[in-house]
């Protein structure tokens, strides 16, 4: 019987009070304006801190005096398309699938790189469709990198890091990184297929 008299009020022109209103228009707004932050996200674009030393001293100068963490933007579009040396770049880790690593593009398809230890073989030809990826830090010890997991599948990359947002550094620029004299430029014709 209740209901039914609600319903004949709204009927009747009394409206329901303003804070559900405003409730209402205001949760539509946020939920309508969910699907497009998740899109921009994970298509266009990202900040993203970066915590470890692995990209030590490029990345996170300050990790052990405790301050705070560099905060870096991620491009998401095209992640993997016209990769080149030096880039720095995110992916999911090959040895731990849940974590989003970040470093370095050091050789791509066709180069030979003159790996370090624990990697099994002294040498590696980089395959069609992947990168040879390591930490800024000379440490081998401090960064999880492709001399433990060999090259990566261009499919696990995830983004490239394009600015430095704190401490300010502006654009990343990439192409000042000097090349390792641990790779070998090769020719992508002569990178193995895994077919």
């Amino acid at each position: 019987m209740s209901s039914g008299r609600i319903f004949n009020k709204f009927k009747n022109g009394i409206s329901p009070p303003s804070f559900i209103r405003g409730f209402a228009w205001y949760s539509f707004v946020i939920v309508s304006w969910v699907p497009a932050a998740i899109f921009f996200k994970n298509n266009i674009g990202a900040v993203g801190e970066v915590g470890g030393e692995s990209m030590y001293p490029y990345l996170n100068p300050t990790f052990n005096e405790g301050f705070s963490k560099d905060l870096c933007w991620i491009s998401k579009r095209n992640p993997a398309k016209n990769l080149q040396r030096g880039m720095i770049v995110t992916f999911w880790s090959p040895s731990h699938p849940e974590v989003l690593s970040i470093k370095r593009v050091i050789a791509l398809p066709g180069d030979k790189v003159i790996t370090k230890a624990p990697y099994p073989y002294p040498t590696a030809v980089i395959p069609v469709n992947h990168v040879w990826v390591e930490g800024d830090n000379k440490d081998g010890r401090k960064t999880l990198d492709s001399n433990h997991y060999g090259p990566i599948s261009m499919n696990l990359i995830t983004g490239r890091v394009t600015h430095v947002l704190r401490p300010w550094r502006g654009p990343v620029r990439w192409w000042e990184f000097e090349d390792s004299r641990r790779v070998i430029k090769g020719r992508i014709q002569d990178a193995p297929h895994f077919d």
